[in-house]
């Protein structure tokens, strides 16, 4: 904290890992976010969102959602819950010991997790979603009886086609 506090940059995190040291870049990124909310170091915090935001993964994302919800990163927790939301990253999420710690320590989150979850069903032209919806392809909706069908395109001007 004291290098951001002179230098205003976050410590290389490469560097930090080739010292040997016992502490992963991912744990130290997750102290400084903690210590910077403390402090009330508003762009420490946010660069360390940033970073973390980076390492979500499987093993990662259950820790960073319940360091997001403790201290106030609305983004960071945003980016976790849709990771976790996302059905091929589910079920491997809800296996690891990390999970039961959040079950069990910020059960809200859970509510909120399912609520995501629901959402993309709701949401078809979310980039997530069109993996798991029956009903489009590539984001164009099929009507069965050749009549116009109304879709959202990536630059989000609605188009109709006749099918």
């Amino acid at each position: 904290m004291l290098l951001f506090i002179y230098t205003d940059k976050l410590p290389d995190v490469d560097e930090v890992e080739s010292t040997g040291t016992m502490c992963s870049s991912t744990v130290m990124v997750q102290h400084l976010l903690a210590a910077a909310d403390l402090y009330n170091l508003d762009r420490l915090k946010l660069l360390c969102e940033s970073e973390l935001c980076k390492a979500i993964n499987i093993d990662t994302v259950a820790t960073i959602l319940a360091l997001a919800e403790q201290h106030h990163c609305p983004q960071l927790k945003g980016s976790c819950l849709k990771f976790t939301a996302n059905p091929e990253n589910l079920g491997a999420v809800m296996k690891s010991e990390a999970f039961r710690h959040l079950e069990e320590s910020c059960p809200s989150l859970l509510s909120e997790l399912l609520a995501t979850f629901a959402s993309m069903d709701e949401n078809p032209n979310s980039p997530l979603s069109r993996k798991r919806s029956g009903s489009s392809v590539f984001g164009l909706d099929l009507a069965a009886d050749g009549a116009e069908a109304e879709s959202v395109n990536p630059n989000g001007r609605r188009m109709r086609r006749r099918l």
